[in-house]
């Protein structure tokens, strides 16, 4: 590991629900090694989003940049990739907007940042009965004992067992884009999210299936990069085995370049 830390983009999509957004925003405000920026992914919210931020920035402790484009149904891809191109940073830190982080988040990513490497790690669930108390009290510390949550072993924080996490060459069923970053250059050369896909779900997978085909390696965050994701409905996965067929032409094809990406915001 660089016994210099990279200079950071923290990005997170956000759609229609600022309640979440701003835990997410609180928990950045008290991290132990800030962001060098963040830039929030608008996929088309409201003016109350828009109101939340311009009040956050006010007294936000790094650049608070909202990225914003018409709502035209699920254009996560898209909304990513414009904020990635206007990131300013070499590492890029991706969120999602209903995801609180532990203090030392930030800090854990930059720590195991390695060139030709990407990050993902997991999460704790918030459960639903939790929320009108998460919400009221504004509640963005959690520890192994909290009420509320579930999966409490990946509540431990424990930096030292990261070291028998190797680099992996084939993409994990533990990945989620809710906790992951990477280097903005390698996003870049594979030309970032895949805009030919429609709907939710698979963008992450299939952006980091082309990492990996390039030679970019994976390695999972365990016991550090701590996430609590807040309870929400699924989402409508009418389009997912669409897109699943695209993944998986991008796997056997070894696809490293899509055409429809990042390069048309640079």
């Amino acid at each position: 590991m660089p016994s210099k830390k990279p200079t950071c983009s923290l990005v997170t999509p956000t759609y229609n629900w600022p309640e979440a957004l701003e835990l997410l925003l609180l928990s950045i405000k008290q991290q132990s090694v800030l962001p060098d920026e963040v830039i929030i992914a608008d996929d088309g919210s409201k003016e109350d989003t828009a109101a939340l931020i311009q009040r956050m920035q006010q007294d936000f402790p790094v650049p608070l940049h909202h990225i914003w484009h018409e709502d035209n149904k699920n254009q996560k891809p898209a909304i990513m990739n414009k904020a990635i191109a206007h990131a300013k940073h070499e590492y890029i830190v991706e969120i999602d907007g209903d995801i609180i982080m532990h203090r030392d988040f930030v800090k854990d990513h930059l720590t195991f940042a390695e060139k030709g490497v990407f990050l993902y790690g997991s999460r704790v669930n918030i459960q639903e009965e939790h929320l009108e108390t998460l919400f009221k009290d504004k509640q963005i510390n959690f520890h192994f004992l909290s009420k509320g949550i579930k999966k409490r072993g990946r509540t431990l924080r424990i930096p030292l067992l990261m070291a028998q996490f190797k680099k992996e060459n084939t993409r994990s069923p533990k990945l989620r884009g809710c906790n992951m970053s990477f280097w903005r250059e390698d996003f870049i050369r594979i030309n970032g999210f895949n805009e030919s896909l429609t709907g939710w779900g698979i963008d992450d997978s299939e952006m980091i299936q082309r990492l990996l085909n390039t030679g970019i390696q994976g390695r999972r965050l365990k016991y550090a990069g701590l996430a609590y994701h807040i309870y929400h409905p699924e989402q409508d996965k009418s389009h997912i085995e669409v897109n699943k067929i695209i993944e998986r032409e991008t796997t056997e094809k070894k696809v490293t370049y899509i055409e429809k990406g990042v390069d048309q915001y640079l």
